[in-house]
């Protein structure tokens, strides 16, 4: 028998159970029949975010962001480039701090950016200031495992 995770979906937050083996097969939303992965960063909200991270069994690292941030904007592109090749056995999604500012008190965010590493929807780690690709990657690796 299968191993079943669930796996949040990015565009209507409905948690879908994927046997783990097939979590590289393009799995689709029940409800909404939206890709489960979609090789970019979620969008998440005030009103969705404990919800995507407490219904995604795989981990979920966060990039706290604001539109008027340099920093990150400039670590932005290797934020997407990271999720297209790390998803599906981690999920990026990101959450503008301007527009949704509670999860970011909640967090106790300090400074953007700020990525946060959940697992079961519990903070495991977290690291402050934009990081280049490389760093950015072995952050999300250790952070991860």
């Amino acid at each position: 028998m299968s191993k079943l995770i669930q796996i949040a979906c990015p565009k209507c937050i409905t948690a879908n159970r994927v046997p783990v083996e097939r979590l590289s097969d393009t799995p689709r939303c029940g409800k909404c029949r939206s890709p489960l992965f979609s090789g970019q960063p979620a969008e998440l909200s005030a009103g969705t975010f404990q919800r995507f991270i407490s219904q995604t069994d795989i981990p979920v690292i966060v990039d706290f962001w604001a539109p008027w941030c340099g920093p990150c904007k400039a670590m932005a592109p290797a934020f997407s480039k990271l999720a297209q090749e790390m998803e599906p056995d981690l999920r990026l999604a990101k959450l503008d701090t301007q527009q949704h500012p509670l999860p970011a008190q909640q967090f106790n965010i300090r400074s953007i950016p700020t990525l946060i590493c959940f697992k079961g929807g519990k903070e495991v780690d977290r690291v402050s200031g934009a990081l280049p690709e490389p760093q950015l990657r072995q952050w999300i690796k250790k952070s991860t495992h």
